[in-house]
């Protein structure tokens, strides 16, 4: 892992700073950093740089505030990332003792945009580069994996920071006379900055807790990749009918109220939501027991919100591949068709899910032999009659584009 610090033994190239500390201009305005507004130095790619082996160069003054076009805004980055703008990329880079080439890879992994050479990095950055460059330097991380942790986190905080955005400045920043909005936001910013911090710590080291618990629980080394989950799907009839009838606020606020009662119902029954897609979401569960009641929940929750379109639900069972906090196969794309066929404020699940609900008594193999099995305990005195939670009632077997022929289960609350 020497390539992370070492000098690969080209020519070093001239330093687009130059040696006053000026820059050179590369049509970036330096108005947006990776940290920042709008973020981004994977530009770093655009100008070569040393492997690491030069000492790290002067940085030069930290950018002016009031010399920009909003200094506002400047000062809320700098209140948010806690330092200055001070370097180019190639001089992060440098600084750090991280190849460009590798920076580059980092940055843009994290969804930062490319910024040319305009001076929009501070030492955050540099620090940032440093450690994920440590880990690789140090044999912890494979150099692809490095680059998969920046991704995974980027992506993840992105969508985080945009909804406390939308919530937090529309919500609470109201434009007052002799005051914009944006000036209104800084006090704001200043306030909630150090508490939502400290939440997000302590909610990233719950969930990697669970996560690791999981993990360990794990059979075997093969299934902490490819684990046996029971996957479903929630999917709002007529969605796109309501896209053309709607006004965008309704639309959203439906869909906000959508995600967040199928959120917190996934949640309490055990099950783990994987991802929101507007009008479906993705959940998981360990056992199809657990995926059978957030089914049915979802189902009966929204039948009783007058303000709802009708939901379809599609559960299956089996071998899954987790990544990144997502998950992928067969199982996935089944459940996703079994919920593309299910009938209206239903839950239709594969064979393989049912027989799963039979095996661990959760539901009779048919309403036959439930109603035999609790007349012999009656009659015979042998004890209390099976307590069966779900009922089953077989489909026909249709064709399934790519999966082939499938057997479907109306799957419903029994008693």
């Amino acid at each position: 892992m020497s390539e992370v610090a070492g000098s690969s033994g080209a020519e070093e190239p001239r330093d687009p700073a130059g040696p006053d500390g000026s820059e050179a201009a590369s049509g970036a305005s330096g108005t947006d950093g990776p940290a920042g507004a709008a973020g981004a130095a994977g530009g770093v790619a655009d100008a070569e740089g040393p492997e690491g082996s030069a000492a790290p160069e002067e940085p030069d003054e930290p950018v002016d505030p009031e010399s920009e076009d909003d200094p506002i805004a400047i000062r809320i980055e700098q209140l948010i990332l806690g330092s200055d703008r001070r370097y180019t990329p190639f001089q992060a880079a440098r600084a750090a003792g991280v190849p460009m080439e590798l920076a580059a890879r980092f940055w843009r992994a994290m969804g930062f945009a490319d910024i040319g050479q305009a001076k929009a990095l501070t030492e955050a950055d540099v620090l940032a580069l440093r450690r994920l460059a440590g880990l690789v330097e140090a044999g912890l991380l494979s150099e692809g994996m490095a680059v998969q942790v920046a991704r995974s986190t980027g992506q993840t905080t992105a969508r985080l920071a945009d909804w406390q955005i939308d919530s937090f400045l529309e919500g609470l920043t109201e434009p007052q006379e002799g005051m914009s909005r944006t000036e209104i936001a800084y006090p704001l910013v200043e306030l909630l900055l150090p508490e939502l911090e400290e939440f997000l710590v302590y909610v990233w080291r719950r969930q990697l807790a669970a996560a690791t618990g999981r993990v360990v629980q794990a059979q075997d080394d093969d299934e902490m990749v490819d684990r046996r989950l029971a996957v479903g799907f929630a999917d709002l009839v007529g969605f796109t009918r309501l896209t053309r009838r709607l006004e965008e606020e309704e639309l959203g606020e439906l869909v906000e109220a959508f995600e967040t009662t199928a959120a917190d119902l996934v949640a309490a029954h055990g099950g783990r939501l994987i991802k929101t897609l507007g009008d479906e979401v993705l959940f998981s569960a360990d056992d199809a027991g657990t995926a059978a009641e957030i089914g049915i929940r979802l189902i009966e929750t929204l039948a009783h919100d007058e303000t709802m379109p009708e939901l379809r639900v599609g559960i299956a069972f089996g071998t899954v591949t987790t990544r990144m906090g997502d998950v992928f196969g067969t199982t996935v794309n089944l459940a996703s068709r079994l919920t593309s066929i299910a009938p209206k404020d239903t839950v239709l699940v594969h064979g393989d899910f049912a027989a799963e609900l039979i095996r661990d008594g959760a539901a009779p193999e048919s309403e036959a032999a439930a109603t035999a099995a609790e007349k012999a305990a009656a009659e015979g005195g042998t004890g209390e009659a099976p307590s069966y939670r779900f009922a089953l009632q077989p489909m026909w077997q249709r064709p399934v584009r790519g999966l082939g022929v499938v057997e479907p289960w109306l799957l419903s609350r029994r008693g």
